[in-house]
C-alpha cells in the first residue's frame, strides 16, 4: 500500500442537556481557578450568562466576563480582549458562544502571552511554530450555535480590520482542552440564525466530503454530519424547542468542523470576502452560494455527490442539488445575495480575494479570479 497521511481529531467532548453546569468542574480540571469567559454582546446581556457566572462562582471560580467583540471578530477585538485577559491576571480562557465568540476566545488566549503579532501566526506553512507554545494558556468551548464548529477547531477566522480580508490564525494548541456542548443552550437561538448556522454546518460536511484527498475518516464523519443534518434541520427550525433535534445539529456541526481537517472549498472562499467586506453572516452567505459552487463543481464531484443523494434518500446528484435548494426555501435561507442585503459587490474585488483563501486550496477544482468573480455575479443576480 503506497497511501500515506497526516490525521489528527478532537478533544475531550462533553454533551448532553444540562451539562453547562459542569463548566466549574471542567475549568478546574485543566487547571484553572480564575479564567476569563469571552462572548458577545448579545449573548452577554442574557439572563443566561448572569446564571453561569452566577454558578461558576459558587462553585469556587474567580470568572471574569469580556464580551466587547464584533460580529466578524477583528485584531483590534483580540487585542483589547488580550489586555483585559493580563489585566484581570486570569489563568485560561471559557470561549462562549457562536463563531465569533468562540473564534475571540480562542484567539485572544493564544495571543495572550505573544510576542509577535497576530498576523505572523496565518496559517501559511509552518507559520505556527514561531508562536511560544509553552505560555499558551488552557481553553474550555461553549458553543451555544449548530454551525461553526469552532469548539474542535486548532484555529480562528480574524478579519483585518483595515483590509476586511478575513485570516486564519492556526495553532495545535488553540484546540480547546474541553468542549461543553449542550444543546440546551441553543434553544432560544431565533429561527433565521438557527437556519443560518445550520446551513454552515452543511457547508463544513459536503466540502469536507467532496474535497480531494485521502481521508476517509473525514469522509464518513461527513457523510453522518450530513444525514443528520438533513434529518434534524428542519425540525429545529419549524420547532425551536425540539431538544432532540437541537442536539442533533449540535453534533452534526462538531462532526462538520472534524472533518473539515480534510479541507473546504469554494462556497467558504467565496463566503469570506462577502462576510469581510459587506459583514454578512457567514452561514447564510455560505446557505446562499452552495448550490451555485456545487452546480459549477458538478463535473468532478457529480460520482461522490450521487453516493451522499443515497443517504438522504433522494436520486443522484439533481436530486441531491434540489433538496438543497428545497431546504433554502423550507427554513428561510435567501436565493441571492441580495437577499442578505448586500449592495453592488465588486465581484472582480471578490475573485482576487477568494483565490487568495486558504480554503480555495481545497476546492475540487482551481478557479480563477474571473470565474469567482463569474460565480459571485451569479450568486448575487440569482443565476441558477
Amino acid at each position: 500500500m503506497t497511501i500515506t497521511a497526516n490525521w489528527s481529531y478532537p478533544t475531550n467532548i462533553r454533551f448532553g442537556a444540562g451539562r453547562i453546569s459542569e463548566l466549574a468542574e471542567a475549568c478546574q480540571s485543566v487547571g484553572m481557578k480564575r479564567p476569563l469567559l469571552v462572548t458577545d454582546p448579545g449573548i452577554a446581556a442574557l439572563p443566561m450568562m448572569d446564571e453561569v457566572l452566577s454558578a461558576a462562582k459558587a462553585n469556587g471560580l474567580e470568572i471574569g466576563l469580556f464580551s466587547n467583540i464584533t460580529a466578524n471578530p477583528n485584531e483590534l477585538d483580540v487585542m483589547a480582549g488580550v489586555e483585559a485577559y493580563l489585566d484581570g491576571n486570569y489563568d485560561g480562557v471559557v470561549a462562549f458562544g457562536g463563531g465569533s465568540g468562540l473564534d475571540a476566545g480562542k484567539a485572544i488566549a493564544f495571543m495572550a502571552h505573544q510576542e509577535l503579532p497576530i498576523w505572523d501566526f496565518e496559517d501559511i506553512g509552518d507559520r505556527w511554530t514561531r508562536a511560544n507554545a509553552e505560555v499558551i494558556p488552557p481553553i474550555i468551548a461553549v458553543p451555544t450555535t449548530s454551525g461553526t464548529g469552532s469548539e474542535v477547531g486548532r484555529a480562528s477566522v480574524i478579519t483585518n480590520s483595515e483590509t476586511h480580508i478575513k485570516k486564519v490564525i492556526f495553532h495545535p494548541k488553540m484546540m480547546p482542552s474541553i468542549v461543553i456542548a449542550d444543546p440546551a443552550l441553543t434553544v432560544g437561538l431565533p429561527k433565521m440564525l438557527t437556519a443560518a448556522t445550520g446551513m454552515d454546518a452543511l457547508a463544513h460536511c459536503l466540502e469536507a466530503f467532496c474535497a480531494p484527498g485521502y481521508h476517509p475518516m473525514a469522509d464518513g464523519i461527513a457523510v453522518e454530519g450530513i444525514r443528520m443534518v438533513h434529518k434534524a434541520l428542519p425540525r429545529v427550525v419549524a420547532v425551536p424547542t425540539d431538544i432532540e433535534a437541537r442536539g442533533d445539529m449540535l453534533v452534526a456541526s462538531s462532526m462538520g468542523a472534524t472533518a473539515f481537517q480534510k479541507g473546504l472549498g469554494s462556497i467558504h472562499a467565496l463566503s469570506h470576502p462577502f462576510g469581510g467586506i459587506y459583514g454578512a453572516h457567514h452561514g447564510a452567505l455560505n446557505g446562499v452560494i452552495m448550490p451555485y459552487v456545487l452546480l459549477a463543481n458538478r463535473s468532478v464531484i457529480e460520482t461522490k455527490v450521487d453516493y451522499l443523494a443515497t443517504v438522504i434518500g433522494v436520486k443522484g446528484f439533481d436530486g441531491f442539488y434540489d433538496w438543497i435548494l428545497n431546504l433554502r426555501s423550507e427554513i428561510g435561507i435567501p436565493n441571492t445575495l441580495q437577499g442578505l442585503g448586500i449592495e453592488n459587490p465588486d465581484y472582480n474585488r471578490i475573485g482576487a480575494i477568494a483565490v487568495e483563501d486558504p480554503t480555495h486550496g481545497g476546492n475540487p477544482i482551481a478557479f480563477s479570479i474571473a470565474e469567482y468573480a463569474d460565480l459571485a455575479r451569479k450568486a448575487y443576480v440569482g443565476e441558477l
